[in-house]
């Protein structure tokens, strides 16, 4: 009579020791489910600046008053796989003085994924101000953004004043969305 309840918990206990297997094919396809929510949460995570390299210019710069000039944004992935969407947070001041570059009005941007090492760009179209006028900031300094963030990267700003629209911190400039670069 011994023998029956020994079989019985050998029988359990191998019954248990089965369902701790991950090499079964059911739990394969739960890891095929978590590797594909992985991914997926990977490619939709935002880009954070301090994982990108950026490089401003070499610029169209505006060579006089009233003259429109551009700027190219290089943004560099250096960290794993995020994604970009909307405008960059742009930012050019003088001293105390400082103002926002508003986005290009134009469609939605779209969502893009910047892979390890990818590059995205976006262009600032600005107007050149005349020194001293009152209406243009004599802008020294850009600092740039990513969406969502306040962290901002600071670089020189070498273009000459920026013409204010109605005054130094109106600017007749704009920043446009991301867009795939070159690679």
């Amino acid at each position: 009579m011994r023998a029956l309840p020994i079989a019985v918990v050998a029988a359990a206990a191998a019954l248990t020791l089965t369902a701790c297997d991950s090499g079964g094919s059911s739990s394969n396809s739960d890891d095929g489910k978590k590797a594909s929510t992985a991914s997926s949460a990977a490619a939709s995570t935002a880009c954070k600046i301090d994982q990108i390299g950026i490089q401003v210019g070499p610029a169209n710069a505006a060579p006089a008053a009233g003259d429109t000039g551009n700027v190219p944004v290089t943004l560099t992935n250096k960290g794993a796989q995020c994604t970009l969407q909307g405008f960059p947070a742009v930012k050019v001041q003088d001293g105390g003085t400082s103002t926002d570059v508003p986005d290009e009005k134009s469609a939605t941007p779209p969502k893009q994924a910047l892979a390890p090492s990818g590059t995205a760009s976006f262009t600032i179209t600005y107007v050149r101000g005349t020194a001293g006028d009152g209406k243009s900031l004599a802008a020294t300094t850009l600092k740039i953004g990513l969406p969502g963030a306040a962290t901002t990267q600071s670089f020189k700003w070498s273009y000459g004043p920026l013409a204010g629209k109605t005054g130094p911190t109106d600017p007749n400039a704009s920043v446009s969305s991301f867009q795939p670069a070159g690679d």
